[in-house]
This record gives C-alpha cells, sequence and structure tokens, in this order.
C-alpha cells in the first residue's frame, strides 16, 4: 500500500480558480439562471479579456485580467456619468447593474488611509519632493494597486502629498 505525503495546506477551489475561470463558470451559471444582466455583462468581461489575451499573444496572467477588468469599470463609470448628463435614467441603471457583477470579480477596493499609506510609501521610494514628480510615484504605486483604487483617486493623493511637503 502506498502511503500519500499529507497535504501541506488545505486550498479551497476558490484559491485554485483563475479570474477567467470563475468568469466562465460564472457565465455557464448566468445562462442556466436566465440571468441577463450577469450573462452579458460576464460576455462582455471575457471579451475584452480575449482582446488582450489576442494582443498580447498568449494567456494573461490573473494580474492583467484584473487590469482589464478595470478598464471595464472605468468604462462604466464614464457611461454612468455621460447618461447623468443626458438624462437618461434607463442607461444609468443598466451601467449600474453591470458595474455590480464586474465589482463582484475586484478585489476589495482599498480606504483612504490604506491608499495614503501606499502613496506615502510610494513618495518615499521615489524620492519626490515636489508636485512636478507625480509621474515618478504614479510609476511605483500603480502596481501596488491593481484593481484596488482607481488611478485618478491615487493621483488626487499622491498631488495632495506633495503638495503638503
Amino acid at each position: 500500500m502506498v502511503e500519500w505525503p499529507p497535504l501541506v495546506e488545505k486550498r479551497t477551489a476558490d484559491t485554485l480558480m483563475s479570474i477567467k475561470t470563475k468568469l466562465e463558470q460564472d457565465l455557464k451559471q448566468a445562462m442556466r439562471s436566465g440571468d441577463a444582466v450577469r450573462k452579458s455583462t460576464v460576455r462582455m468581461a471575457l471579451a475584452a479579456i480575449k482582446l488582450a489575451e489576442v494582443e498580447r499573444r498568449g494567456p494573461l496572467e490573473d494580474d492583467a485580467i484584473l487590469a482589464v477588468l478595470q478598464k471595464e469599470v472605468k468604462t462604466r463609470h464614464e457611461t454612468i456619468a455621460d447618461a447623468e448628463k443626458a438624462s437618461r435614467p434607463d442607461l444609468i441603471e443598466s451601467a449600474r447593474a453591470e458595474l455590480d457583477v464586474l465589482r463582484g470579480y475586484m478585489p476589495q477596493p482599498l480606504t483612504g488611509e490604506e491608499l495614503e499609506a501606499f502613496a506615502r510609501q510610494a513618495i518615499t521610494e521615489s524620492g519626490a519632493t515636489s508636485v512636478k514628480e507625480v509621474g515618478q510615484v504614479m510609476k511605483l504605486l500603480m502596481p501596488r494597486l491593481l484593481g484596488r483604487a482607481d488611478g485618478k483617486t491615487a493621483s488626487e493623493k499622491v498631488r495632495g502629498l506633495l503638495a503638503a511637503k
């Protein structure tokens, strides 16, 4: 009788599953349940991921998939802003529903204090002392924030911290 080595750590299906695999499974589930909003939103996300894979000429890592999803979230925010200007409550409602679906695949957003701590650390690492050096700080900061904060908010925080120096 062969003795198997003990499991080092018990892993759940979610920790082993990539974001893309989860999206594909959720698409199948949405099709079975008849959830039209989830189905169309997940299809759009998978299409955007596929396009990025074709452009890259290979499969994407989870970080790159998160960047694609973050771009889709940003698009929905822009759609909501444009629909509010045009007084189109129907478009606002559908974009918010899509946004809710996409947020389910994103990591937990950073709080203001956490974002400030990351920004201070990036400022220290880059040695930036003036607002003119925001680009250097953002280059260090954005990979750490992937999917947890948008670039506009991070840039405003960095500018505020550098202006206070």
